[in-house]
């Protein structure tokens, strides 16, 4: 029998948030993660592990203040469902979204959702794992999906229209951001530092509240590239990918 753990105030200074384990150059982003999950508590956040060392966990929260541009009434929002390395073909995946299924019922919501995409990307879940147990596109924004399990009929979530125009004004390379992510915080100091050596323009858009999250003009989730006034990925940036980017 597997055992979780759902973070809380009491017991989240002492455990582990799964992801940058022992990595001591992301301590500062798990710390700001920490807070903010801390924030988001009393909203309803949920954060679901395996009390073991590794990337296996499920976050989730109400779809009224989830960090992310979609609205809908009544619904949880799934963030994210890892279940990584040796732990995977164990059934743990299964587990995890059947507990945050049946937690969102017993809470009498009218459904889940999460964001995916057609095709695979980076910290995003996967399409058909989710497929398989009911959930359906709901609505579509380019390459992404917001997928949707219904418990009772009604009006589904949809993407907040400031997130379909996938475009700013600015035609420097801007980087949306926010601390919901650990790895983000190190990877957005170290951007910063090589835009100041190099002589090249990077804005930082910090996503540091829930008007500003679902005011975004683009899908985001944790992290959102624009170039030239475009959005072109939300895969978190290092200097090197940085420089192969933009090459």
């Amino acid at each position: 029998m597997n055992e979780y753990i759902n973070l809380t105030l009491e017991n989240i200074d002492e455990e582990h948030i799964c992801c940058a384990i022992g990595d001591k150059k992301h301590q500062a982003g798990v710390d700001s993660k920490k807070e903010w999950i801390k924030s988001k508590l009393k909203d309803g956040h949920i954060f679901r592990k395996l009390n073991a060392r590794g990337k296996i966990f499920i976050e989730y929260e109400p779809i009224e203040t989830a960090w992310i541009p979609i609205s809908g009434k009544n619904y949880e929002y799934i963030y994210c469902l890892w279940v990584a390395g040796s732990f995977k073909g164990k059934g743990i995946g299964k587990e995890l979204i059947e507990y945050a299924i049946n937690d969102s019922k017993e809470k009498g919501k009218s459904g889940i959702c999460t964001l995916v995409s057609k095709k695979k990307k980076p910290f995003i879940g996967e399409k058909k794992f989710f497929e398989h147990y009911g959930f359906k596109v709901v609505d579509s924004i380019a390459d992404y999906e917001l997928l949707a399990l219904q418990f009772e009929d009604g009006e589904t979530p949809k993407f907040n229209d400031n997130a379909r125009t996938m475009k700013i004004d600015n035609q420097d390379f801007t980087i949306y951001y926010s601390n919901e992510c650990p790895y983000v915080e190190y990877e957005v100091n170290e951007l910063t530092e090589y835009a100041k050596e190099n002589n090249i323009k990077i804005n930082f858009i910090k996503i540091d509240s829930l008007e500003k999250a679902k005011n975004a003009p683009c899908i985001f989730n944790n992290w959102a590239n624009f170039y030239k006034g475009k959005f072109i990925s939300n895969t978190i940036l290092n200097a090197n990918s940085f420089k192969k980017l933009i090459d």
